[in-house]
């Protein structure tokens, strides 16, 4: 088998385990809340059903709510013939589907991927990208948004804004209602200490619950961006242009970028927030994405 495709297949595992652990999560804030109220199996039930229905509506709607998060606006061909021939001509020499396509009308140049699945996916592409790169460059990069869409990457990043960003919601209102007083001392007295051991474990879920998310969100964007060029270098036999593209994009980011922004920087081919930082070290402790250097460096070694 060929190793990328063998890297493919331990990610999508990877994928279902990563979501196993994001339902586990809401279970665990669930039974430590109903023993805290008095009921553990409300408690488990009612989690159940809020991750059943926030997985639903961001597996249908999630690519929907992240153009809009990213303000990006879907074009046709007569509106953008380069970029829209460029995503088809790639789309006809991969023999995947062709994904809609997005602008985001900024001058940082940028680009991600969304959706689901191939058939149900889009890429958006900043108006600085266009500006800034050559054809081969934006291949390049539109390439590497299409890995991540063949790759079932979107599928997980995707899903993953929606159910990160709840997890820290959820874990936010169950720090305020115990903080506060706002949550009930359920069977009174009898179960006093389990209460009490429940409270101290549904505190530590909930101020652990957003570091948690984060590192998920870690898991998901380092080491798939390294498959995700390899793919991308595979589809257009041409690494060069990716790493080209990869040096102009890392260098044009800026402090205070628009395109910023927390539940969305792991989707971009480059993480938006390294203009706010000006060591290697730094973005690389904070980043959501491996080192620009280091992901030049292995495309030049193809």
């Amino acid at each position: 088998m060929d190793p990328i495709y063998g890297r493919i297949a331990s990610n999508k595992r990877k994928t279902f385990f990563l979501f196993l652990l994001y339902a586990v999560l809401f279970v665990a804030i669930g039974y430590f809340g109903g023993i805290y109220l008095g009921d553990p199996f409300a408690g488990i039930i009612l989690a159940v059903v809020i991750f059943v229905i926030i997985f639903l509506i961001s597996y249908f709607g999630g690519q929907s709510a992240v153009t809009a998060m990213a303000g990006a606006k879907e074009v046709s061909k007569q509106q953008e013939p380069f970029l829209y021939n460029t995503v088809e001509g790639l789309s006809y020499a991969t023999g995947k589907p062709m994904p809609k396509v997005y602008i985001i009308e900024t001058d940082v140049p940028n680009a991600f991927a969304a959706g689901r699945n191939p058939k149900n996916a889009v890429v958006a592409v900043t108006r600085g990208l266009m500006k800034r790169l050559n054809r081969q460059e934006l291949e390049g990069v539109l390439a590497h948004e299409m890995a991540h869409i063949s790759n079932y990457d979107v599928l997980l990043a995707t899903v993953a804004v929606v159910l990160a960003g709840t997890i820290v919601f959820f874990a936010a209102i169950v720090r305020n209602m115990v903080f506060f007083g706002g949550l009930g001392r359920g069977g009174g007295r009898k179960s006093g200490q389990g209460q009490i051991i429940a409270l101290i474990v549904l505190i530590v879920l909930a101020i652990l619950a957003p570091i948690f998310a984060q590192l998920l969100r870690f898991a998901i964007s380092r080491q798939r961006e390294y498959l995700a060029d390899a793919t991308a270098a595979d589809f257009t036999g041409y690494p060069e242009g990716l790493a080209s593209a990869l040096e102009k994009i890392t260098n044009s980011q800026v402090k205070n970028s628009p395109i910023e922004n927390n539940a969305l920087n792991g989707l971009y081919i480059v993480n938006p927030a390294i203009g706010a930082r000006q060591t290697n070290r730094a973005s690389a402790l904070y980043s959501t994405h491996p080192p620009a250097e280091e992901r030049v460096k292995r495309l030049r070694a193809m």
